[in-house]
């Protein structure tokens, strides 16, 4: 018969001790969600009409900048200072101050234009905001009072796998060169009042610049916000069976590692209805200048193309 050891089952309870705090903090990041409805993508039958300009807001929601009063401030995070504010109409934003105050403001554009669910923003280029300064390329990021801010969704792991609209998004990740591919940079936000939960890539800051080089190097060799990066950086490496590969050195790399060719060229699809001048606006929100606009719109129009003629290998 075997004895019993005391000093081991002390330490082992120890032990189950320890991990309580860490379990209860897992379970406490991951909230219930009330029942309702994913909603990412909806078919965008007036995509050749769309205002990207004004984007998914529309000019009604444009922030009224005659009386600006701040409210709190986040220093948190890789993008940098936040600042809460409410604008001269009593709406709240999120202003983000710094470099991807641009690129997030297109990105979410481009996004919306092809029928995902996304933030409204807007760039303002000159904001004061009383008691912190004046800053130059704000983005105002809108924070409604019917809408409920409940928690983050996984790429890995949530009611949209394995959809064509969810692989889309991957896609479209990829197409805008988001190097910085993380859970923590998605929302859930319930619109109060119904079942619908949309489902949001919230930080779109860490686009069109180039995902990195080497895998060791690319925290190195990344950029974000930078049009030259963008316009050189390669897209579509080729395709093996079914499957088509892109050039990718970022987070999460192997989400992306199962994108077919008819889900490409669905998306394609929808990218290649924007006008050349829809795509000029995305960039022309977001405050770039003439020169940075060109390139930009022209390296969006030649990933367009690879998109819409990969082809299967036999």
């Amino acid at each position: 018969m075997l004895k019993k050891r005391p000093h081991l089952t002390q330490a082992a309870l120890a032990v189950a001790l320890l991990l309580i705090p860490f379990s209860l903090a897992e379970a406490q990041k991951t909230k219930k969600l009330p029942p309702g409805v994913p909603v990412l993508w909806r078919a965008p039958t007036d995509i050749r009409s769309r205002n990207l300009h004004f984007g998914p807001g529309g000019s009604a929601m444009k922030p009224d900048l005659r009386r600006i009063t701040f409210l709190e401030e986040d220093k948190g995070g890789y993008s940098g200072t936040k600042y809460r504010i409410r604008d001269g109409a009593g709406r709240e934003w999120v202003a983000k101050i710094g470099k991807e105050a641009q690129s997030e403001v297109a990105a979410v554009r481009l996004l919306w234009a092809v029928g995902y669910e996304t933030e409204v923003n807007y760039l303002v280029p000159r904001l004061t905001i009383p008691g912190k300064g004046t800053f130059e390329d704000v983005r105002l990021e809108a924070r409604p009072g019917g809408e409920k801010r409940l928690d983050e969704w996984k790429w890995e792991q949530n009611p949209l796998v394995g959809k064509r609209e969810f692989q889309g998004l991957k896609i479209m990740m990829l197409f805008l060169e988001n190097w910085d591919i993380k859970d923590s940079n998605n929302e859930i936000i319930q619109v109060k009042g119904t079942r619908r939960l949309r489902y949001v890539v919230s930080d779109l800051g860490a686009t069109f610049g180039k995902t990195g080089g080497l895998p060791i190097l690319w925290t190195i060799t990344r950029s974000r916000n930078d049009p030259e990066d963008f316009e050189k950086a390669k897209f579509v490496e080729g395709v093996e069976g079914n499957l088509v590969k892109f050039r990718y050195a970022g987070k999460m790399g192997s989400i992306f590692a199962n994108i077919t060719v008819a889900q490409a060229r669905w998306l394609g699809g929808w990218l290649s209805r924007l006008s050349k001048g829809q795509i000029r606006d995305a960039f022309r929100a977001a405050n770039y200048n003439s020169e940075e606009i060109e390139i930009l719109t022209e390296a969006v129009q030649g990933r367009i193309a690879q998109l819409r003629t990969v082809r299967r290998r036999r």
